[in-house]
């Protein structure tokens, strides 16, 4: 058999932890990111099971691919330590982007809840000013027939308070029964 590559060796063991996690979300995709290896690299189930054989025969030689790995991977650490940095400085830029957007939309929040207040308080004082002015335009209105009828009546009793006032005032004309007479025939 070929040469382990500690490097592919260290994936395989990290890929078949998640796949015996108790989470099924992370083994799920545990397998699936074994599947996808394995086509990318064009290994077979045999090829795979070829591997673990020769680990377990010889795991001396899995441990030294295993320290070779870990001398490899802290090299490429050292190469890469920005590149961390980098990321940690993202992703505190990007926690810090969410805590004010969620400020922002607590704020939001609360504006919306303060003008939905005033929105119902001017509904109710809108209601009650109609209410009001229905009542005083039905009042108006049915005091007009009133004011008319008293009215009339007034006049009506003026009128004949009047006439009798002058009555009283002028005396009556001396009219005997035989002036009238020669109206009748």
């Amino acid at each position: 058999m070929t040469e382990i590559d500690p490097k592919e060796l260290k994936i395989l063991s990290d890929i078949l932890a998640l796949v015996l996690e108790e989470h099924p979300g992370q083994s799920d995709n545990a397998l699936q990111a074994l599947r996808n290896r394995a086509r990318k690299n064009s290994t077979t189930g045999g090829a795979l099971k070829n591997l673990f054989q020769t680990i377990a025969a010889n795991p001396s030689k899995a441990k030294t691919a295993a320290r070779q790995a870990s001398t490899r991977a802290s090299a490429s650490r050292a190469k890469s330590t920005d590149m961390p940095d980098q990321y940690r400085i993202q992703l505190r830029e990007m926690a810090d982007s969410i805590t004010r957007l969620d400020r922002n939309l607590r704020v939001a929040h609360s504006q919306n809840e303060t003008l939905k207040s005033e929105l119902y308080l001017t509904q109710k004082s809108r209601a009650e000013l109609q209410t009001h002015l229905a009542t005083l335009q039905s009042s108006t209105r049915n005091k007009k027939p009133v004011t008319i009828a008293i009215s009339l009546l007034v006049g009506l009793l003026v009128g004949v308070a009047g006439s009798q006032a002058a009555h009283v005032l002028r005396p009556a004309p001396a009219h005997t029964v035989a002036d009238n007479t020669h109206y009748l025939y």
